[in-house]
C-alpha cells in the first residue's frame, strides 16, 4: 500500500516519450516538495545533456546534474549525466549520496534505470517510490522488481498514453508494479509526498 509519509525519494526511468512524460510530472511539483528525485533518462553518449536546463525554467525545485559523491538534498531533481551509470550510495551515518560510473552499459543503456532503481531500493528500502515512464525497451523491469522486493512501491504509466509502452508493459510483466496510472494521476498523487523530511 502506498504511503505518501513515508516516502524518502522518488526515482524515475524513462527512454523514448519520457520527456514528455517528464513534462507533465516534473513542473507540477510544488516548492514544498520534499523528496528528492533521481532520473534516469536514455540519452546519446558523446552529447550534452539539455534536460538540466530544460526543466529548470520550468520546475520550483531545483535541478541538478550531479557530480560523484555529492550528498543528495532533499527538494531537488537529479537528471543522471550522459554516458554515467548514477547511483544511490547510503553508508551508515551519513547521507545518502550520488555516486557515478563508468562501467558497462545495462539493458544497452549508460546511464541504466535498473542501475538507478536498484541501488536506490538498497539505500532507501520501503521509502522508495519508483516510477517506470514511456520507452522501447525493459530497462527499468528489473529494478522496479527490486524496489519491491525491498519493500518499497512502484508505478507505472499506463502503457496506453506512453508513447513507446515497451518500458511500463515490461515492469508491469515482471509484477513489480503496485499501480498503473495516467500521467495526471501520477502528478497528482506525488503532490501528497510535500509533508515527508528527513
Amino acid at each position: 500500500m502506498f504511503d505518501a509519509d513515508r516516502i524518502g525519494a522518488v526515482v524515475i526511468g524513462a527512454s523514448a516519450g519520457g520527456v514528455e512524460a517528464l513534462n507533465q510530472l516534473l513542473p507540477g511539483l510544488p516548492k514544498a516538495f520534499a523528496p528528492p528525485v533521481l532520473v534516469v533518462v536514455h540519452v546519446r553518449q558523446g552529447q550534452p545533456s539539455l534536460l538540466p536546463g530544460l526543466f529548470a525554467s520550468r520546475c520550483a525545485l531545483a535541478i541538478e546534474e550531479p557530480f560523484d559523491k555529492d550528498e543528495i538534498a532533499p527538494g531537488t531533481v537529479y537528471f543522471a549525466p550522459p554516458g554515467y551509470h548514477m547511483l544511490v550510495e547510503a553508508e551508515d551515518g551519513r547521507a545518502p549520496a550520488i555516486a557515478l560510473s563508468v562501467d558497462p552499459p545495462v539493458r544497452f543503456s549508460r546511464p541504466s534505470v535498473d542501475v538507478l532503481f536498484e541501488s536506490a531500493a538498497h539505500a532507501y528500502g520501503e521509502r522508495l517510490l519508483g516510477i517506470v515512464l514511456s520507452g522501447a525497451n525493459d530497462d527499468g523491469a528489473r529494478g522496479a522488481r527490486a524496489i519491491r522486493d525491498a519493500g518499497g512501491a512502484c508505478w507505472a504509466q499506463d502503457p496506453a498514453t506512453a508513447t513507446a509502452p515497451a518500458m511500463p508493459l515490461a515492469a508491469i510483466a515482471q509484477g513489480a508494479v503496485n499501480e498503473v496510472l495516467t500521467l495526471d494521476h501520477m502528478a497528482m498523487r506525488l503532490t501528497q509526498c510535500i509533508g515527508y523530511r528527513q
